[in-house]
This record gives C-alpha cells, structure tokens and sequence, in this order.
C-alpha cells in the first residue's frame, strides 16, 4: 500500500494577525477528528473567531511568497487522526472500567512506523496545530511520532521501535485516574495535588500489568518516563544508564512537545527555544547523546517561519539542512529599513556565519 504525505504550500502564522481573505493551507480538525475548516478555504471573521475561541495559537496559509515552500508532515494525516482517536477511545475505555484494544494500538504505532521508516531524511517542520483541549491525544500521538525517529536514528529494528512507540502512546495513560480539576488547573498545583500528578506513571503502569501483550519494556516506559538522568525524577528516583534507554528516549520527546504546545496553564516556548532547553539540560535532566539524536531530525526553525536576521532583514524559512538545522535558507521579504524586495533575496546562513536569526516573528507585514 502506498501512503501519500501530505504536501502544503504555507507559512505559519498566529492566529491573532489572521484577516478575512486569507486562504487556509492545513485543514483543521476537531477533536474527534471531524473537519472544522478544509484547506483552500477563504478565511471569514466568523471562523477566524472560531480558531481563537478553540484555543488554535497559529494556522498554515497559502501566500505567493511561499507557493513553492513544500511543508511535508513526517505522518500522513490519515494516520495521525487514526492515532489520535485510538488513543482516545483507549484513555476512554480505560476511565470507564472496559477493556483495552490492544490490537488498534498495535495497528496505528504499525502505521506510523510505516510512514517514518518510509521517510529517509527525516526532519520535523510541520507543527501539528491541536486545540488546547485536545492537548492529552495530540500530545500522545505526537510523542509516539518524536520518539520513533529518535529510535530510527539510533538504529533500532522494527521490534525495538515497535515496543518504543507502544510505550510512548501509552506514555500519559495513568492520568486517567487523575481528576480532571487537577489535570487542567489554570493556576500553580498545591504540594498535595503535585503529589497526585506524580502519581500516574505507576497508575499507568498497574494499569498495563493487565495486558500480557503488551511488551514488559513497553510498560516499563509509562513507569520511568519521568525518571531524570542526575536521578530528580520520578517515581523510583533512577538515574543515568539505570533508566532504560527507551524510556530516557520518551523522556525528551515528550518534554519537547509539552514546552512546544499551549496549556490552559502556560503559553508555548517556541522550537528552537525547546532545543537549546533540551541541549542545556543534556546529562543532567536528559541523556545528551540521546538529545543530540533527537535535534538532528527536529527543525530548531521549521519551514515557513518567519523570522528577523541580525541584518534587520525579515523574512522567511524556505529550506532546512538534515546536517545544520540550525543554519536553514531564509528567504527575505523586507529590508533592514522595512522596506519590501522587488525580488525575494536568499541567504544560507550556513554559507554565511556572521549573520543570525535573532527573532521568530507572529507576522511580519
């Protein structure tokens, strides 16, 4: 079977600077996977007032500086909603005291692993727009997804990567057991509802034990997914190679997603922010062989963001190096006096040193 990927023509942008007329380049889902607003629709102030009242922080659009910017998710979409409903109906089946089926969890990290072992440079550019309540399946299929091309590029074979995305899907499914008021709460946790949330590991865990299917590895990562290498997590307090290698994968996929998405507790930071967090953070939170795996497939600036240069030129990402992800091409739109190029100019940072990104920009008309 051939699997298509999707393929946009589009530059992100926040959805506070969105205008009537502008024409959606990424369909929009809901949450249960139904379409909201199809891609090459013209935007109205009605539904502009739509992705803001979901909680949408920022939407892909058509725009001639872009037609020939191909943004490719690393999944096709197919696989994502199927994923994500799964996961879902799992978290669901799981709150109401039913039975798990494991068979559609194998079926969807199977798919997944399709399109990623399908993919050979791997490199992640396409932000996946979720709604703020849609966090804990967008968050889950996601982690699934960042750890899997973390393992591919540490050369794991299909059984190992197989046993990874089960356990990182999986990640989170101890906060069923967690009330909702916690999970959700806008403000600072108390000590004692921290306490709770440290929690769901082992409910996720004790939860598995059930499922003799279900690789012992696989659940050992919904247990340790919050061990930290210098030994400050939890729950057991392990540290460095102690932790599985899997989990220690999980660990940093699943920060990475948390600080790149929106909460109803806290804005996102953007991707290169997340990175350099990552980066700092390398053999004291996190295994920094590990992190440095996992930046190699991630865009630091992923295509079709737009961003201002140490020059005071602005413009946007048009093409990311696998081997400098932190040197893409940017395509300048308007001059250091803010004035617009008759001709877009081009410049490879990698091929030109002295010049930096020192801004990523919500809009830059």
């Amino acid at each position: 079977m051939t699997i298509s990927i999707l393929e946009d023509y589009m530059q992100k942008i926040n959805v506070q600077f969105l205008k009537p007329g502008m024409i959606l380049a990424k369909t929009i889902y809901g949450n249960d996977g139904q379409i909201l607003l199809n891609h090459g629709i013209e935007l109205k102030e009605s539904y502009i007032r739509k992705l803001i009242s979901l909680g949408i922080s920022g939407v892909y659009i058509d725009t001639k500086d872009t037609e020939d910017i191909v943004i490719e998710d690393v999944i096709c979409e197919q696989n994502r909603l199927q994923a994500k409903n799964i996961i879902r109906q799992t978290m669901k089946n799981i709150h109401m005291g039913k039975a798990v089926y494991t068979k559609d969890l194998f079926r969807a990290v199977s798919n997944i692993l399709d399109d990623l072992l399908g993919n050979k440079d791997i490199m992640l550019n396409l932000s996946d727009i979720k709604a703020v309540d849609d966090y804990t399946f967008a968050h889950s299929v996601n982690v699934c997804v960042l750890s899997l091309i973390t393992g591919i590029s540490m050369g794991y074979n299909r059984e190992k990567l197989e046993k990874l995305g089960i356990g990182a899907i999986l990640h989170d499914i101890g906060k069923v057991a967690i009330p909702k008021e916690i999970l959700n709460k806008p403000g600072a946790l108390t000590d004692d509802e921290y306490k709770i949330i440290k929690n769901h590991p082992r409910l996720g865990y004790d939860i598995l034990k059930k499922y003799t299917n279900i690789s012992s590895l696989s659940a050992m990562i919904v247990l340790t997914h919050h061990e930290r290498y210098d030994g400050g997590g939890y729950p057991l307090g392990k540290k460095e190679k102690e932790i599985h290698e899997f989990s220690r994968i999980v660990a940093v996929a699943d920060v990475y997603d948390a600080l790149t998405s929106d909460r109803v507790y806290k804005k996102k930071i953007l991707p290169h922010e997340a990175v350099e967090y990552l980066i700092s953070m390398g053999n004291h939170q996190f295994d920094y062989e590990i992190v440095k795996s996992f930046v190699m497939h991630v865009a630091s600036y992923p295509l079709g963001t737009m961003v201002r240069l140490s020059t005071g030129e602005k413009g946007i990402v048009a093409e990311v190096d696998k081997n400098y992800p932190n040197r893409p091409k940017i395509r300048c739109l308007w001059d250091k006096d803010g004035k617009r190029y008759d001709k877009a100019v081009e410049i490879e940072l990698i091929n030109h040193p002295n010049i930096t990104i020192i801004d990523v920009l919500e809009n830059i008309e």
